[in-house]
């Protein structure tokens, strides 16, 4: 029987609600404000794989991590290049996910993935160490859902060949956020 809450590619109207956010997200923030310099040309030749995990539980979404990981390795990096594993409905609070963090490089590095792929963080309320909770830089790490972002260490030591000063992209990230500031943040969010 059809699931008529189902479209043609077999995404759920959540899913695809998911991954739009997402997509506007990495469009407006992450490449519109050119905080992360390597991220347009893989999401401009599709090479972001966008999964959203239906996962409840930590141990649910540890089988998804590994499962992605996997996946990642087996796939020529021309078709598939990164991964953002996006999971709405697991560790909506940040403490329990920056927790389940350390799970997921444990998990790394029992897949002897460790040097191969890295674990970027990202969460709707990620909160720098020693930060105040309301302090826009941490909006450099802050996505309209939990995710965890699978980097290809060959991809990103590729692009950090060719790139100046790759260790300030982080001070250059702080200054832009706070020169544009919450409001203005939340302005770029609204506009379609």
């Amino acid at each position: 029987m059809e699931n008529s809450a189902l479209n043609a590619a077999g995404k759920s109207d959540f899913e695809i609600k998911v991954v739009a956010e997402t997509t506007q997200w990495l469009e407006k923030v992450v490449i519109g404000l050119n905080l992360c310099p390597f991220a347009k040309p893989v999401h401009t030749k599709r090479l972001i794989r966008f999964v959203v995990s239906a996962a409840t539980t930590n141990e649910a979404l540890l089988a998804d991590l590994r499962s992605e990981m996997q996946f990642l390795v087996e796939t020529a990096s021309e078709v598939i290049d990164t991964t953002l594993l996006i999971h709405p409905n697991v560790l909506a609070d940040f403490l329990s996910y920056n927790a389940f963090l350390e799970d997921s490089n444990q998990e790394l590095e029992e897949m002897e993935l460790d040097g191969v792929i890295q674990i970027a963080s990202f969460h709707p309320d990620y909160q720098f160490a020693g930060s105040k909770i309301s302090d826009v830089t941490n909006c450099t790490n802050r996505s309209p859902f939990p995710m965890l972002h699978l980097l290809r260490e060959e991809s990103v030591a590729r692009a950090l060949e060719g790139y100046p000063n790759p260790e300030r992209i982080y001070e250059r990230n702080m200054a832009s956020l706070r020169s544009l500031g919450k409001t203005g943040l939340e302005a770029l969010l609204k506009h379609p």
